[in-house]
């Protein structure tokens, strides 16, 4: 049985995964900085994260930000009238604020449940797309503290500031999610010509103090988020970092993330995309790779089928997120769960249940979820593997949420030690095995299969040699 070792922190950043067979993302680059290294070993360790993204948007019910772009795609297009011209569209959209009033906004409530969920870390969306910011920027009246906003007037009108302080007095770790494109700036989008897809609509070479202009704007806004105005900032996990194909030209990574550093020297930076130094984990989005990766990775993925305030949502199974979860610790990666809150502030009552319901599932497995590295075989059927010290956790997760657990469990590849070195998270006492082809056979007794300590799946506790 290979697990990850855990010996030091700064090693564990290094995922050694030539066991597995998966292929090597060449393009991965570890950070220089010995903080930042440290800060991505432990961010490994948390392994469940919430991403909120809420704006003015909510108000539609519909995708965020994207039914302004005018690029021919179907999920987008859908989202908007089809007797609505354009530009009628983007002044009512860009309106939006001035009725944004979410007068039920408590994050308390938001971090008291992801707290009780298990959830390690939270992500905030303090400005997508669309350029409409959700903390007090100085750079853009377009944001939730302006005057023509009703809710500027609120004490929690800043609401990045109120949503990372709940979040940390319920130890909950922070990260600001920044759009890097922005479609309310005319500095990206310059209202000279028509925007013509999710990219800046002028070339930079042809207009470079214009191009200048918005990177020091973007700049600006990376300061003010990391200067310590918002407190102690994990991550930074930065979006739509890409300027075109079209154009050979880059953002300068290196000034902003100077910038950040200066500020908060640990901070750890995701400019997705990039695929280089400040990248320093691999987001995949809306799905799971197929096997263990050798870098640092996270998954983010929705609760129901959007990541803001959908009208008519459908919400995911309690055992399909936990399913989910397991798959994805025991691959190496985080999962980062995306809810979106209503435009009165509030989270769907049926987030509040799954979050609950994972709750209760953690306070029996989270010792096979936290601070593990995957253990070959990582998979076997319905069983999924994680490694810590000398255990390795075996999880069951049958396909359908209302399967029970069978009388056999075949764990492959462990030797456990002699005694009493196999066991159910969440039962008493000890579990009776026996050697089989290249593993084990792990007996359930009738009488812990008739009252099982949690739903959905079920962990085994090996001691291993």
């Amino acid at each position: 049985m290979k697990i990850l070792r855990t010996a030091s922190i700064l090693a564990a950043t290094l995922l050694c995964t030539a066991a597995f067979g998966q292929k090597n993302y060449d393009w991965y680059k570890a950070p220089a900085e010995r903080e930042v290294r440290r800060a991505i070993a432990e961010w490994q360790d948390l392994k469940f994260g919430l991403f909120i993204h809420w704006g003015a948007y909510s108000q539609l019910g519909i995708v965020e930000s994207w039914s302004i772009c005018p690029e021919l795609v179907s999920w987008q297009m859908n989202a908007r009238p089809k007797d609505m011209p354009y530009f009628e569209y983007l002044k009512m959209y860009e309106d939006l604020p001035k009725t944004f009033n979410p007068t039920g906004f408590d994050p308390d409530n938001w971090a008291v449940a992801a707290q009780d969920a298990g959830i390690r870390y939270v992500v905030f969306s303090m400005k997508h797309h669309d350029g409409f910011c959700m903390y007090d920027t100085g750079l853009t009246d377009y944001k939730i503290t302006a005057e023509d906003c009703p809710f500027h007037e609120n004490p929690d009108a800043d609401v990045a500031a109120a949503v990372f302080r709940s979040f940390r007095e319920h130890k909950v770790r922070t990260g600001a999610y920044l759009s890097v494109a922005d479609w309310h700036n005319d500095d990206y989008w310059w209202r000279f010509l028509p925007p013509k897809d999710r990219y800046l609509n002028y070339d930079p070479a042809l207009y470079p103090d214009k191009y200048r202009s918005f990177v020091d704007f973007l700049d600006g806004q990376v300061d003010e988020i990391t200067s310590g105005r918002y407190g102690d900032i994990d991550l930074l996990w930065l979006d739509l970092c890409e300027i075109s194909e079209t154009y050979k030209i880059d953002y300068p990574w290196e000034r902003i993330a100077r910038t950040a550093r200066n500020n908060q020297p640990d901070l750890i930076t995701v400019a997705r995309g990039t695929h280089g130094i400040y990248e320093n984990y691999y987001t995949a989005e809306q799905k799971i790779p197929e096997s263990v990766l050798d870098i640092p990775w996270e998954c983010c993925m929705t609760m129901s089928q959007s990541w803001v305030w959908h009208n008519n949502p459908k919400f995911k199974s309690t055992g399909t997120l936990i399913r989910l979860l397991v798959e994805i610790v025991s691959k190496g990666g985080n999962f980062l769960l995306g809810v979106g809150p209503s435009p009165e502030g509030r989270l769907h009552e049926t987030v509040y249940e799954r979050l609950r319901e994972i709750g209760d599932w953690m306070d029996v497995n989270s010792e096979g979820i936290y601070g593990t590295r995957p253990a070959s075989p990582y998979r076997d059927g319905d069983v999924w593997f994680t490694g810590k010290g000398d255990y390795v956790y075996a999880f069951y997760a049958p396909a359908a949420d209302d399967a029970g657990l069978p009388a056999e469990i075949f764990i492959k590849g462990v030797t456990p030690v002699p005694g009493r070195a196999v066991s159910l998270l969440g039962a008493k006492g000890s579990l009776k095995w026996k050697a089989a082809d290249g593993g084990i056979t792990v007996k359930i007794p009738k009488s812990l299969r008739a009252k099982l300590p949690c739903d959905h799946v079920w962990c085994v506790k090996v001691k291993i040699e």
